[in-house]
C-alpha cells in the first residue's frame, strides 16, 4: 500500500483522499483553510469567505459522473448527500412519462444541489475514515524533490517539516502553486494550454417561501438574448439560483450587481421570470465572477512525465468555465482512477497522463471551441443563423430520442458528433422541422433596446 499526500481539500481532494483511504492506502490531506463544511449548509454557503475559490458560491448542477462515481465508490456519501437535501433530476423528467428504456438511461441524472452540500457529505465521510488524516490550517509551501531523470517528488514541505509520500496528488485547484514549484526546482515545465473565456457570470440566490408555490411547472431552465443568457439552477433545501451570463466587454455588466437592476433584467427572460414569479425570498447579494479561462495543465511533455511521484487532478489538471459544469464530474472521475491505480501511478505516472489526455482532453477542447463561439456571439449580439442546429436544440424538448442525445452530451457520456450524428437523430430532427415549417432561429429574451432601458443612465 502507498503513502499518499493530497494537496487541497476541495471536492477533488476530498474525493481522492476518501477513495484512496478506502482501498487501504495511508493518506494525509493538507488544506490551508482551517474551516470545513459542516452541518449547516446555509451558514457555510452564505457566510464563509473563500476568495481562492470564487466558484464555490456560484450555481452548480452536478452531472451524471458525480452520481455514478459516488454510488460506485462511496454509496454512504451518496445517501448522505440526498439526506442533506440534494435532489435527483432525470433529463426525461421533462416529459413526465419516461420513454421506453435503453441501456444507459439510468445514468442520465443531474444532482441539484449547492457545492457546499457535496463538500459537507465528503468531509463527514473523510472524518470517519481511519486511514485518512486531515491537516487543516497547514499550508504546503514546497515539494520535496530528489534528483533524477526525471526528478522524483518524495513528499511535501509544511513549515519546517517534510512529510514523506510515495505519491503526491495536486488537488489545489485552478490557482495551484505546484507548477511554479516544479519550475523553481529546475524540472521541465508543465505543459499549460490556457484560453481566456470572455464571459462574465452574475448570480443571486433565492429561497422558495414555505407557504408559497414550490415550482413554476413545465418551464425550461434556460433562456437567451443575442447578447446574454439567463438560467435557473434549482437546488437543495428549497433554494435556487438565478444566473445571467454576458460578455466581459458588455457596458452594462457593472450595473447588474445592483439587485434591483439584476432582478429587472432577469424578469425579461421567460425561464428566470417564471421562478421569480413564485415570490421567493432573496438569500444573497448579486455575486459576480469573471476573469475565467479554460486551462489544461499536463505534468508530462513529449519526453514523458516531467516528474514522477506526482500527479494532478481536478481543477489543477483541467478547469473549464462553469457553463457546462464539468469540474466536479471530471475531478471525481480522476479521483476514482487514481485510487484504483495508486501503486502503479506512484511507480510511473505515464499511464495516468495518457488516460487523462484520452478521457478528458476532448471535453476540454470542446469547451474551448464553444466558449470562443459564445464569447463572439455575446459580444456581437448576433442572432442565431444555423436553422438546423437551432431546431436540434428545440426538438429535444419535444422528442425523447433527441433529448437522450442531448443528455448524453451534457453528462459527458458521448461527444456531440457521436450522440447527434446518428441516422435516428437526423430523422427525428428532419421530421420535427417538417412539422414546424414556420420555425426559424430566434431568442426568447429581451432585445438590446429593452435591456438597455433597464440600466440606469
Amino acid at each position: 500500500m502507498a503513502r499518499v499526500a493530497v494537496i487541497g481539500g476541495g471536492v477533488s481532494g476530498l474525493g481522492t483522499a476518501l477513495m484512496l483511504g478506502r482501498r487501504g492506502h495511508a493518506v494525509t490531506l493538507f488544506e490551508q483553510d482551517a474551516r470545513q463544511a459542516g452541518e449547516d449548509p446555509d451558514r457555510d454557503f452564505f457566510h464563509w469567505d473563500r476568495p481562492r475559490i470564487p466558484q464555490a458560491v456560484q450555481p452548480h448542477s452536478f452531472l451524471a459522473p458525480v452520481r455514478t462515481v459516488l454510488r460506485t465508490e462511496t454509496p454512504d456519501v451518496y445517501a448522505d448527500l440526498l439526506a442533506r437535501g440534494a435532489r435527483e433530476y432525470h433529463d426525461f423528467d421533462w416529459f413526465g412519462e419516461h420513454p421506453p428504456y435503453r441501456a444507459g438511461d439510468e445514468d442520465l441524472v443531474t444532482l441539484r444541489t449547492r457545492r457546499i452540500v457535496l463538500e459537507a457529505a465528503l468531509t463527514a465521510a473523510v472524518r470517519r475514515e481511519r486511514t485518512v488524516e486531515v491537516r487543516r490550517g497547514g499550508r504546503v509551501h514546497a515539494l520535496a524533490i530528489e534528483e533524477g531523470r526525471p526528478p522524483r517528488v518524495t513528499g511535501v514541505q509544511v513549515g519546517t517539516q517534510t512529510h514523506r509520500a510515495d505519491l503526491v496528488v495536486d488537488a489545489a485547484g485552478r490557482r495551484s502553486p505546484v507548477p511554479a514549484w516544479l519550475i523553481a526546482a529546475g524540472c521541465r515545465p508543465p505543459v499549460v494550454d490556457s484560453h481566456r473565456a470572455r464571459i462574465a457570470y452574475l448570480c443571486r440566490w433565492y429561497r422558495l417561501r414555505a407557504d408559497g408555490p414550490r415550482d413554476p411547472g413545465r418551464v425550461k431552465t434556460g433562456s437567451a438574448a443575442p447578447f446574454a443568457l439567463a438560467g435557473v439552477f434549482p437546488s437543495d433545501n428549497d433554494v435556487f439560483a438565478v444566473n445571467l451570463v454576458l460578455s466581459t466587454g458588455d457596458p452594462t455588466r457593472a450595473a447588474l450587481v445592483d439587485p434591483a437592476v439584476f432582478e429587472a433584467a432577469a424578469r425579461r427572460f421567460p425561464a428566470t421570470a417564471a421562478w421569480l414569479g413564485l415570490a421567493p425570498e432573496p438569500q444573497s447579494a448579486v455575486l459576480p465572477m469573471a476573469g475565467l479561462d479554460n486551462r489544461w495543465t499536463a505534468l508530462a511533455d513529449d519526453a514523458g512525465p516531467v516528474v514522477t511521484g506526482l500527479v494532478n487532478a481536478g481543477d489543477s489538471l483541467i478547469h473549464t468555465n462553469p457553463t457546462s459544469g464539468h469540474g466536479a464530474a471530471l475531478g471525481l472521475r480522476a479521483a476514482q482512477y487514481i485510487a484504483a491505480h495508486a501503486e502503479r501511478i506512484a511507480a510511473d505516472p505515464a499511464g495516468y497522463h495518457t488516460w487523462t489526455a484520452q478521457a478528458f482532453r476532448p471535453w476540454f477542447d470542446g469547451q474551448v471551441t464553444a466558449d470562443r463561439a459564445n464569447g463572439e456571439r455575446l459580444a456581437e449580439g448576433a442572432p442565431p443563423s444555423d436553422r438546423r442546429a437551432a431546431a436540434l436544440a428545440a426538438c429535444a424538448f419535444d422528442d425523447p430520442v433527441v433529448m437522450r442525445a442531448r443528455a448524453e452530451v451534457r453528462h459527458l457520456v458521448r461527444p456531440a458528433r457521436d450522440a447527434y450524428g446518428t441516422d435516428e437523430v437526423d430523422r427525428r430532427v428532419t421530421a420535427w422541422l417538417a412539422a414546424h415549417p414556420e420555425f426559424s432561429p430566434a431568442h426568447d429574451g429581451p432585445t438590446r433596446d429593452q435591456w438597455d432601458a433597464l440600466i440606469p443612465g
